[in-house]
């Protein structure tokens, strides 16, 4: 896992702040620890099963809370480790979660997070406010209620302003400098300890890996397998059909040649105008297969044809240091033009943008529109079909769509360039 260190945004004074939430949420975590354990127990009894599918995602809801936290303010993403829920009943459910080693990891973390973490998270807070008490507050109240504290007060004589100012102010430097010096690094030791109990193990991960991979392979046989019937249908409804409807028309101009020349010239007509339109009916089946404008033009070129093609205008930004393999051009291809196709079925937007780029060994793509959002993933829609096809190259999608718009599906496949390109380019199609 890649420390993303260049990302931090959140200051010191933010990360004391947040510190302080999460010494409360850490106390937190230990009662939904109870609950969970709890309704656990109980599952024998029955009453357990719904306890536990109620009670459960309580605590993965706070495992969540933290990992998107972390890549948030410290810039350490932590990935999910958990199995996805099988079909069946409840006690299906309930005897997967409580197998799944994820599950048993986050109880641990609870523990850990409710006593290391809390000790950690208010170091920061504890540093700032203990110079605070000893520059400012404890002054002012030494002036307001004199000999408030007596001579053995910290050691230091304290019942005057200027003895509370005299020991205030070095003590309040020091913890002024353990803050600023120490907030970042024990807010990122917290966010390692985090990752380190909430990350899938190397085992589970390569199961989940494995999973992936295998649901990733039946999901490409039945595309591929979907494809050709495709294809079959449409030679079969399509220049099959003028193909032998062509050999008919030449078959009875043969016989008409000698009796009635002119019909059979009629016929030779029309057997040329089938000819033209089989021609095109191959080379619409060819472009949906592979287009030539991406054979000829490549990515970049292709996607620009598309927005040129699209009935909305739409913005396109390339950034791409050379060309990916053919088999990744076209799949991103197609999932740009079905991204294209729902914003101008769908989404009811007046403009869409495209921005390609290439970084880490990955190809990004993200398709926008101003639209009215809500957009959804149902098993036989659209955007289904595009995750399917990009996780036969190990590609995920993600999209983003608030209720109002607007629309962002973000699409990467992993890949090496095969040439070299000097200079990005953007422009509106």
């Amino acid at each position: 896992m890649v420390e993303r260190v260049d990302q931090q945004q959140t200051g010191r004074l933010g990360l004391a702040g947040w510190g302080f939430v999460l010494a409360w949420l850490s106390m937190v975590g230990v009662a939904v620890f109870c609950v969970v354990v709890t309704s656990a127990s109980l599952v024998l009894v029955t009453v357990g099963i719904p306890l536990t599918l109620f009670t459960l995602p309580w605590l993965r809801g706070l495992a969540d809370w933290h990992r998107v936290w972390t890549a948030d303010h410290l810039g350490i993403p932590i990935a999910r480790p958990y199995r996805p829920l099988p079909e069946g009943g409840a006690l299906t459910k309930v005897r997967s979660v409580l197998t799944d080693r994820a599950t048993w990891r986050d109880l641990l973390w609870v523990l850990v997070d409710g006593t290391a973490g809390v000790f950690l998270t208010l170091l920061p807070i504890t540093f700032l406010l203990n110079a605070v008490w000893y520059a400012v507050a404890l002054p002012i109240v030494v002036s307001i209620v004199p000999n408030t504290f007596n001579a053995n007060y910290g050691l230091f004589d304290v019942t005057t302003v200027a003895g509370a100012l005299a020991t205030g102010i070095p003590i309040a430097a020091v913890s002024i400098a353990l803050f600023w010096w120490t907030t970042r690094p024990i807010m990122r030791a917290y966010a390692r300890m985090t990752r380190r109990m909430l990350a899938p193990a190397e085992r589970d991960r390569l199961a989940n890996r494995v999973a992936q991979l295998t649901e990733s392979r039946a999901e490409t046989v039945d595309t591929q397998a979907a494809e050709l019937r495709r294809i079959e249908r449409d030679l079969h409804d399509g220049a099959q059909a003028r193909l032998v409807s062509l050999g008919m028309s030449l078959g009875m101009a043969e016989d008409l040649l000698a009796s009635d020349p002119d019909a059979a010239q009629g016929l030779l007509a029309e057997a040329r105008e089938a000819t033209g339109l089989a021609l095109a009916e191959l080379r619409d089946l060819v472009r949906g297969i592979h287009p030539p404008v991406l054979a000829d033009r490549g990515l970049d070129g292709a996607v620009r044809a598309l927005a040129l093609a699209s009935p909305l205008p739409v913005e396109v930004s390339v950034d791409l240091p050379g060309r990916p393999p053919a088999p990744v051009e076209s799949a991103m291809y197609f999932a740009v033009a079905e991204t294209l196709t729902n914003a101008a079925k769908h989404s009811g937007a007046t403009s869409a943008w495209i921005r390609l780029t290439y970084a880490d060994g990955r190809l990004g793509v993200m398709v926008g529109d101003d639209g009215r959002g809500g957009a959804r993933q149902p098993a036989d829609g659209g955007l289904h079909g595009i995750e399917r096809r990009l996780a036969a190259f190990d590609g995920t999608m993600m999209v983003a769509s608030p209720v109002g718009g607007p629309t962002i599906v973000t699409m990467e496949l992993p890949c090496v360039l095969s040439s070299v390109k000097t200079s990005p380019s953007s422009g509106t199609a």
